[in-house]
């Protein structure tokens, strides 16, 4: 027996996975001029969404330091305030305002996610790091390395969730985000990689959360704060790692007590694709509504149609929504609504929005609105199939199509044409109509915080792109203080 225990505890070298993802975060050079410029848009939209959510209380009940009083002067600065907190609850507070309204990007896969989530983290580690070493007399980092971190972050969180299917045991998305935001935060500090290593392996020894919080009947507001969570947590393990807390080799693949025995049956977590730019250069942007990413086409339809069933809500008999079977899995949903959270993850709500309105904003899930009672009579005549040629494109590399269609049925025996949207206007394939919006947006969204004069000094910097990357990150940030 003494035999035995000698040889399982032996020195083990570490799971390739994680190897993989220290080498890239360390030693890939990105040199994608697109993922560069995307990675711009991205930034920006997260940030403008970040900003956004302060108009809502329930957001800005979560900002601030952990316990009154815990703010550090010299910190990382929440942006649209004039909070200064240590990194790792910056992280949180700026994570928990990008993903708050569900209005940042989107990666689809077998698990789907936000890599923007992970720009908690980095800008709140980037703005801690330049301006403590400005006050040492040392160079601060650019803006292109937070733009460089976030396309390796969008990477590796986008790459995992390509073949390894968390939801599908019953685990959240916000660990890959978890997983990102530790490696890029340990390069970004310094650490070797070593300590890389070692942070990657605390990361997923972790565990995940479950998505509880997601489905019925518990969908809550955990779902708007749980990336903010995760990138706070990466920051801690991060700082601890390049302090000299030791790592775990086989932290995936130790028999009974690694990750994937315990928590992925026993399958083996994979990168089907290597780690280079490809996430960011095919991320999906929310532009025109803040509704769940596999909704986008549904409500696109529902506007296109609305002119035309605005003044026959009464007269309509059923209503078939077409989809894919991802979107049946996590946002096919019946019965009462409870919050914003419920109605925003909630197919038929925002196609029965987008009917009666002609848009969809974040105000529209809030019970001034929801208790309409034409939403939930046009929700009760909602039929939800799927196309099963929408589910094979939706997992097609070449076309990763988001399809959604919607026809009208009225009691007269007559029907609508099938209004069907196979690209949201976010996708890739529709960037030269997307991106000058995202840049409306992310215009409009600022004007919501600052006073127009200022709201275009902030926009002017942040879309000349060889301005931008130059400007050091702390100076950059100093914009947003309120």
């Amino acid at each position: 027996m003494g035999a035995n225990e000698e040889a399982e505890n032996r020195q083990m070298a570490f799971d390739p996975l994680l190897a993989d993802i220290a080498d890239y975060t360390l030693g890939y050079t990105i040199e994608s001029e697109e993922a560069y410029r995307i990675a711009q848009h991205v930034l920006l939209d997260s940030l403008g969404t970040a900003l956004l959510a302060l108009r809502f209380p329930e957001c800005a009940k979560h900002l601030g330091p952990i316990v009154p009083g815990a703010t550090l002067p010299g910190g990382a600065r929440v942006p649209g305030t004039m909070i200064e907190l240590d990194p790792v609850h910056a992280a949180y507070n700026i994570g928990c305002m990008i993903r708050w309204l569900d209005y940042n990007d989107t990666w689809l896969a077998a698990e789907w996610g936000h890599p923007s989530d992970n720009l908690g983290s980095i800008l709140a580690t980037a703005d801690y790091l330049s301006r403590t070493r400005v006050s040492e007399g040392k160079a601060p980092l650019l803006m292109k390395d937070v733009l460089t971190m976030a396309i390796k972050a969008h990477e590796i969180q986008g790459v995992l969730a390509l073949e390894n299917s968390l939801n599908r045991v019953g685990l959240d998305h916000v660990h890959f985000v978890k997983i990102a935001s530790t490696a890029v935060v340990t390069a970004m500090l310094g650490g070797s990689r070593e300590e890389l290593l070692n942070a990657l392996s605390n990361a997923w020894i972790d565990g995940a959360s479950l998505r509880t919080y997601r489905h019925a009947p518990n969908t809550g507001s955990r779902k708007s704060w749980a990336a903010g969570d995760a990138t706070s947590r990466a920051v801690r393990l991060a700082l601890m790692a390049v302090g000299g807390e030791m790592g775990y080799a086989t932290a995936l693949s130790a028999k009974n007590w690694g990750f994937q025995d315990v928590l992925f049956n026993g399958i083996k977590l994979i990168l089907s694709r290597p780690l280079e730019s490809y996430v960011m250069e095919n991320i999906l942007f929310k532009i025109s509504f803040p509704a769940e990413f596999h909704a986008q086409t549904a409500v696109e339809c529902a506007i296109e149609l609305h002119p035309r069933v605005r003044d026959r809500i009464n007269e309509i008999k059923q209503i078939t929504l077409t989809t894919h079977l991802s979107a049946i899995r996590i946002i096919d949903k019946r019965g009462p609504l409870r919050n914003p959270a419920d109605r925003d993850h909630c197919l038929q709500y925002m196609v029965a929005i987008g009917l009666l309105f002609g848009t969809l904003t974040a105000e529209h899930y809030e019970e001034e609105i929801a208790s309409d009672p034409r939403i939930d009579a046009i929700r009760e005549i909602m039929v939800v199939t799927e196309d099963e040629q929408y589910s094979i494109d939706y997992l097609d590399p070449q076309k990763r199509s988001i399809a959604n269609a919607i026809q009208i049925h009225y009691k007269d025996g007559t029907s609508s044409e099938k209004a069907v949207c196979e690209y949201p206007i976010g996708h890739r394939r529709r960037r030269e109509e997307g991106l000058p919006k995202v840049l409306q947006k992310y215009e409009s969204n600022l004007l919501t915080r600052f006073p127009r004069k200022k709201a275009v000094e902030i926009l002017k910097l942040s879309v000349d792109y060889k301005r931008l990357i130059q400007t050091p990150v702390h100076e950059f940030m100093a914009h947003f203080v309120i």
